[in-house]
């Protein structure tokens, strides 16, 4: 019974943590102060080659899992829930119009700053759950280890380069791009010192190991 309580609270809590992440997004597209960086580098993808953004994005996610992979990043069943569900509950959120989009610049920078420190509880939630991080918070949970650098210098660093491909690449890009590139890795720390939380050293169960319990 213990277990199948606490099979039900990590799943509870990995949602919340997916919803938040979703919320994120929507709060810094409905700022129309521009793509976040990963978008930015999606968009260019889908210049280059043809493919759909969404397409893109299911591209980037299989080359940054096997990155994750190489960084002894455990794939779990929340990584794969991630990839999932993220991107439904983005449209879900987007289409009840629940977040209002912006309707000056300031109004924009505020819900800027809003989403990332959404983000950066929603991944408190979520890698805390021990099933595995997403694609691109393994990397950056993976690399912080193995450089041994602070989370907001490797989340910083991954947007900027994303950002800068995602531009040669053709990608658009808004003040608010600049924005999340800068902050975002930041804020996630920030939230993270909040709630004493030391991702790097959570030990993720692997979808065997889940499968098993």
């Amino acid at each position: 019974m213990r277990i199948l309580i606490n099979i039900l609270k990590k799943s509870i809590r990995l949602i919340i943590g997916f919803i938040l992440c979703a919320s994120s997004t929507v709060f810094m597209l409905n700022s129309n102060l521009g793509l976040s960086p990963w978008d930015v580098f999606h968009q260019g993808i889908s210049n280059v080659t043809g493919l759909t953004i969404g397409q893109a994005n299911i591209l980037s996610s299989v080359v940054v899992i096997i990155i994750g992979i190489v960084l002894s990043q455990r794939i779990g069943i929340g990584t794969l829930f991630n990839i999932i569900m993220v991107g439904k509950f983005v449209d879900i959120i987007n289409e009840s119009n629940i977040i209002p989009v912006a309707n000056n610049f300031f109004v924009g920078i505020v819900m800027m700053i809003i989403g990332m420190f959404v983000m950066g509880y929603g991944c408190y939630l979520y890698i805390g759950c021990e099933l595995g991080c997403g694609p691109r918070d393994g990397v950056m949970v993976g690399l912080s280890s193995k450089l041994n650098k602070p989370i907001k210098l490797i989340r910083g660093s991954i947007e900027i380069l994303v950002l800068i491909i995602g531009f040669i690449l053709g990608g658009k890009v808004g003040i608010g791009t600049l924005i999340s590139a800068i902050s975002i890795g930041y804020c996630i720390q920030i939230v993270f010192k909040l709630k004493n939380f030391d991702a790097v050293n959570v030990r993720h169960k692997s979808i065997m190991e889940s499968t098993k319990l």
